[in-house]
C-alpha cells in the first residue's frame, strides 16, 4: 500500500497535461474498441476462434465487450485507472497471444502493443492530476 500512495506522490508532481490527454484518448479508443465489439459479434469470434479451443468462448465474448467499454469510460475520466487497467490486461495480452497463435496480422499486433505498453505505463503511473480520482482524494 505505501508503494502505491508514493507511485501517486511521484506522478502528482510530475503531472502532465499531455499525458492526461493520452490516458483520455487510450479510454476513448478502448470504448470505442469495446462498441465495435459489440455492434459486430461476429468479428469478436472471429478473433477469439484461436483460443476457443481451450473454452470459455462465451466468457470471453461477455467479458471483453463491457471490460472495454466500461474500463474505457473509467480510464478517460481517470476513476479508479489502475483498477480498470488490470481489467484490460487479461484482455490485451491475449491479442497479442491470438496473433500468435492463429493468423499473424501485422496492423492488430502493433495495435494490441502499443495499447498494452500505454496500459502498462497508466498501471505505474496511475490517473494524474486531471481525474476524477484526484479530485475525490482533494475534495473530499
Amino acid at each position: 500500500m505505501n508503494h502505491v500512495k508514493e507511485l501517486n506522490k511521484w506522478a502528482n508532481a510530475h503531472s502532465y497535461f499531455t499525458l492526461d490527454l493520452v490516458r483520455i484518448a487510450l479510454g476513448v479508443f478502448l470504448f470505442v474498441k469495446g462498441v465495435h465489439f459489440i455492434t459486430n459479434i461476429p468479428y469478436l469470434v472471429d478473433l477469439i476462434s484461436p483460443i476457443d479451443k481451450i473454452g470459455g468462448g462465451m466468457f470471453l465474448i461477455h467479458y471483453i465487450t463491457p471490460a472495454h467499454m466500461i474500463g474505457g469510460i473509467m480510464i478517460a475520466f481517470g476513476l479508479l485507472t489502475r483498477w480498470a487497467i488490470i481489467a484490460q490486461l487479461p484482455i490485451l495480452i491475449g491479442a497479442v497471444l491470438v496473433n500468435f497463435m492463429g493468423e499473424m496480422h501485422s496492423e492488430s499486433l502493433f495495435l494490441a502493443l502499443a495499447t498494452l505498453a500505454v496500459c502498462i505505463f497508466f498501471l505505474f503511473y496511475g490517473s494524474g492530476k486531471n481525474s476524477a480520482d484526484y479530485y475525490f482524494k482533494m475534495y473530499q
